[in-house]
């Protein structure tokens, strides 16, 4: 769950570690189904005989659906400023895919806030890391950088 914080709090992060995620499993059903929705078939995904045969010995998750879990398992255990009205998807300043997720596997996200700045009166960009731990191995999935901005309320004009 989010856990909501006053705009100052949020500004005043520097590398503060939030709680990690949930264990996501990466069954070959995600993985079949990611394929079809993104049209990339490459065997070491969507076969598991001829998969079984290269040198991962199993069909693995696309790199790309490790990455897309990152928003949603960002979410649950983001903190969100008081008084926001949406969350963007601002875009990654860097990704590094360092293991593939082999089918069965189970993931979770290791958070971190880096920074908070205001861009503007009601807009809050985040600077995250995101690393995707693999359950019982030593060298994460990936390690990425994403950004978030936040839309918050403007403060009421007080009437006169």
């Amino acid at each position: 769950m989010p856990t909501t914080v006053t705009i100052q709090e949020l500004l005043a992060m520097r590398d503060h570690d939030l709680e990690p995620s949930r264990w996501v499993e990466i069954g070959q059903d995600r993985i079949d189904l990611f394929a079809e929705a993104t049209e990339d078939h490459q065997f070491i995904h969507v076969d598991p005989e001829k998969a079984a045969e290269s040198f991962f010995g199993t069909t693995i998750a696309h790199g790309f659906l490790s990455l897309a879990l990152l928003a949603p398992l960002w979410q649950e255990q983001a903190v969100v400023p008081e008084g926001a009205v949406m969350t963007i998807n601002y875009g990654l300043d860097r990704v590094r895919f360092l293991q593939p997720v082999k089918t069965g596997s189970r993931v979770r996200m290791l958070p971190k806030v880096v920074q908070a700045e205001s861009t503007k009166p009601n807009r809050i960009l985040v600077t995250g890391e995101a690393v995707l731990e693999i359950e019982g191995e030593e060298k994460p999935a990936l390690i990425a950088t994403p950004l978030m901005l936040y839309v918050v309320r403007r403060p009421q004009r007080e009437s006169r």
